[in-house]
Parts: C-alpha cells; sequence; structure tokens
C-alpha cells in the first residue's frame, strides 16, 4: 500500500511539471495496469472502502486510485498516464456536470470514454440517494456532528433547499468531512444500495 501511495504521489508531482521517471520507474517495479481517475479525495475514500468492502485488494491486482484535484486535470493526468505517456489502462468517475472536460480531455489523450461512469451531480449525491436522507442524518448523528447539521440548517440559504441538497451542501462544507463521509457512507450501503456508477467501475477493474 505505501508503494502505491508513492506511485500516486509521484504521478501528482509529474503532472504540476515535475520528473516523469520516478513515476514510470514505479509502474514497471510495481506492475501497475490501471489508473482509476477521481476528481478529489473524498471520491478517492468511496471507491477504497468499497474495495475492501468487497475483499478487493486493487494494490495488489495493479490498481492506482489517483485524484486529480478537479475535473480540469484529466486531460493532464489522462496524457501522462495513458496512451500517451505510461500507456496504462485508464477509468474513473465523472461527475454530471463535469462531463465536458472528459470528454474533451479524454479524446486529446486518444483514451476510450468507455471506462468512465457518470454520477448523477456528484458521488456524494449518489450516495445519500442511495441511503436517504433519514440514513444519512443517523450517521451524521453517531458520528457527533448533529449539533454542527442542526447549526448549518439555521441557515437562511439552507431553508428552501430539499433535504438531500441540504445533506450534500454540509458534507461538502469542510474537506475533512467530505472524506470522511465518502468513507462512512459507503460502509453503510446494503449491498444492493450501491450507486450504479460506483458498482460498475469497480466490477470493471
Amino acid at each position: 500500500m505505501a508503494e502505491m501511495r508513492a506511485f500516486r504521489d509521484a504521478v501528482g508531482v509529474w503532472a504540476a511539471g515535475g520528473p516523469g521517471e520516478p513515476a514510470a520507474d514505479l509502474a514497471v517495479r510495481l506492475g501497475v495496469r490501471t489508473a482509476v481517475l477521481l476528481e478529489g479525495l473524498s471520491d478517492l475514500a468511496a471507491v477504497e472502502a468499497l474495495a475492501a468492502r468487497r475483499g478487493r485488494d486493487l494494490d495488489a491486482e495493479g490498481v492506482c486510485v489517483v485524484p486529480m484535484g478537479g475535473a480540469m486535470s484529466v486531460g493532464r493526468y489522462a496524457g501522462l498516464l495513458g496512451p500517451p505517456g505510461l500507456g496504462l489502462r485508464l477509468a474513473g468517475l465523472c461527475d454530471e456536470g463535469e462531463l465536458g472536460f472528459y470528454e474533451r480531455g479524454l479524446e486529446r489523450a486518444r483514451v476510450p470514454y468507455w471506462g468512465f461512469y457518470v454520477c448523477v451531480t456528484d458521488l456524494e449525491d449518489e450516495l445519500i440517494r442511495a441511503l436517504g436522507p433519514a440514513r444519512v442524518e443517523e450517521i451524521i448523528r453517531a458520528e457527533g456532528d448533529f449539533r454542527a447539521w442542526r447549526t448549518f440548517l439555521c441557515q437562511p440559504a439552507q431553508h428552501s433547499r430539499p433535504r438531500r441538497q441540504q445533506l450534500r451542501r454540509f458534507l461538502g462544507t469542510k474537506r475533512d468531512r467530505k472524506i470522511r463521509y465518502g468513507r462512512l457512507l459507503v460502509e453503510a450501503l446494503d449491498p444492493e444500495q450501491v450507486p450504479t456508477p460506483l458498482d460498475d467501475l469497480l466490477t470493471s477493474l
């Protein structure tokens, strides 16, 4: 696991304009065959949580899950890791609103789009819909965040929003909270509740 994190970190340095040799060397040494491109760390937490629940060891399978820091980076990462770069198979999740970035970035990198699965709104919204707002509120209470949640609901901007949108916004107000609940919501799912894009992605790897 530590070595695959080292590869992920090396890819991040490469994408930021640093040297590519460390990433290329690690890819060969670790037998990396697939890179899963995700927008952020909360998506990473969700994918890793579902893999663990299903007894999958993605590192051992040569699969590296790579958070890109936003959809606008997909062309850069696809170019480095896909056919123009390391030649890895690419897969990933895409927020519905960011579909245009993915289509253009993947086309430039000559990467087939079929390995990318689209979330309606985003993965957090998919998970909230799958569990239902009442269950998500139970998880928030169990995590000791219920007082912060009730305070959040008192904000005037939240009064007219549906509960699902309120929950999505609450989870996204703090970076660490979004990452933590990315894992927690997946762990709370019944097997038949796993959102289709997330299920299809893991099944395809």
